[in-house]
């Protein structure tokens, strides 16, 4: 089973947007942002709504984690 982490705090320094703007941007709470990396389950609209705003797919906000199952 293919395990994977956000990466949304490296595409947000990467594009110098903070939190703030960014949640404004999604329409998504700040909140949400802020937890993006740490989360396991994300809520589909607000997904599309981040990816959108950052001229992303939603794939791209994430990076597989290489666990021992899956090596």
């Amino acid at each position: 089973m293919n395990t994977y982490k956000g990466k949304l705090n490296k595409i947000r320094e990467e594009k110098r947007i903070t939190q703030s703007e960014l949640a404004v941007a999604a329409g998504v709470p700040q909140p949400y942002i802020s937890r993006f990396d740490k989360s396991e389950q994300h809520n589909i609209k607000n997904l599309f709504a981040v990816a959108n705003a950052l001229n992303l797919k939603i794939d791209e906000l994430f990076e597989p984690v290489e666990t021992p199952e899956s090596k």
